[in-house]
């Protein structure tokens, strides 16, 4: 069956510049519209419809990076109009393709999906002392000493200071989940700890063991340049907005730079950061399960709008567990890892959604 639904993206892939029919991918996989509908959703969790919708508007950003006219890549992406293809970006990406051209804003990878690729995939794996070193022949300012790295979890961090990547700059790791569990308004503070402590099913020394004495510098220390260092998945993202809200609480008052990255990869887009709205995004999205009202970088807006889709009972996870849940954990693991990468949970948020399913 994988090799099945893999000729269905590789056939929808040779065909994404041209309108697409459910009848003609039928009449090439012989057999009904339904079945292959129904089958890719299955086994993808998506339906056909909407990866192609999101193929085409990633792959899109790279001719709109590219300075290409927004009319012409309209029309190569089988639209309408630009009026259609730009209502369609900015419900995905929560900025106009004119915006983002101007800006070069780093959005949500959606790479073609490969089913089952197993260790000899076909994903990159670019060494980070190389992209790091490409990075410091732009900003050699961001590696002197008094610069903070925030890093997404423990096994980074490790890495990062190990090796030295930034130079003489001091390294920290945010080890955290923001997106389970409740949070407080206020962040890092007494009533936050119980709260995040509570959520793990930590004692709260254990959590402020794990969580908040790595963060020592941030609180102790005055820096002129925090960079951060967050992916693009939903966990990451809601993580650095943790961060960002707090560096707002805090009144930061130095540089702030955005290091977004694709785990697979770590191709590495920064972006300088302006802060003064991330306080009350973090209120509205983590705290009160809102949509925020504020304009944002198009990666953490696709983020926020996966994780409100998560709080949902019947979100696309929970919809693709309850379809395989015959199968055994440790296969339905590494299918949810495979067909959810914007998702970014790790083993045991998986596993814990798996034995509420099952």
């Amino acid at each position: 069956m994988n090799e099945y639904i893999q000729r269905i993206i590789d056939w929808i892939e040779e065909n994404l510049k041209n309108e697409f029919s459910l009848e003609g991918l039928a009449s090439y996989m012989g057999y009904s519209p339904y079945y292959c509908s129904f089958k890719f959703h299955q086994a993808t969790g998506i339906s056909i419809r909407r990866y192609i919708l999101l193929r085409r508007l990633y792959l899109s950003t790279e001719d709109l990076a590219n300075n290409r006219r927004i009319i012409d890549i309209a029309f190569d992406y089988s639209y309408s109009s630009q009026e259609a293809y730009s209502r369609a970006f900015k419900t995905v990406f929560g900025v106009s393709p004119r915006e983002f051209q101007l800006n070069q804003m780093p959005v949500q990878s959606f790479a073609k999906l490969t089913i089952n690729q197993g260790e000899d995939g076909c994903r990159m794996n670019i060494s980070r002392e190389t992209e790091v070193e490409q990075l410091k022949n732009k900003k050699r300012e961001l590696f002197d000493k008094d610069v903070l790295n925030i890093l997404n979890g423990q096994v980074m961090y490790e890495e990062f200071k190990n090796k030295k990547l930034m130079g003489d700059s001091d390294y920290i790791p945010f080890n955290e989940a923001m997106c389970i569990n409740a949070t407080t308004t206020s962040i890092f503070d007494h009533a936050f700890i119980q709260t995040r402590a509570s959520g793990h099913h930590e004692s709260v020394e254990n959590y402020s063991n794990k969580v908040i004495k790595p963060l020592n510098n941030l609180f102790k220390k005055n820096y002129n340049y925090i960079v951060l260092w967050f992916g693009e998945d939903m966990f990451c993202q809601m993580n650095l907005l943790t961060i960002l809200a707090y560096l707002e609480q805090s009144e930061y008052k130095g540089k702030v730079f955005f290091n977004s990255f694709r785990e697979d990869e770590f191709k590495v887009s920064q972006t300088e950061l302006t802060l003064g709205s991330y306080y009350s995004v973090y209120e509205e999205v983590l705290v009160n399960h809102l949509k925020p009202t504020n304009e944002l970088l198009p990666v953490m807006y696709q983020a926020i709008e996966l994780f409100l889709e998560m709080q949902t009972e019947n979100n696309a996870v929970i919809k693709y567990i309850s379809k395989n849940k015959h199968l055994p954990t440790s296969e339905l693991l590494k299918r949810l890892f495979e067909v959810f990468p914007t998702v970014g949970y790790g083993d045991s948020q998986y596993i814990e959604l798996i034995e509420k399913t099952k």
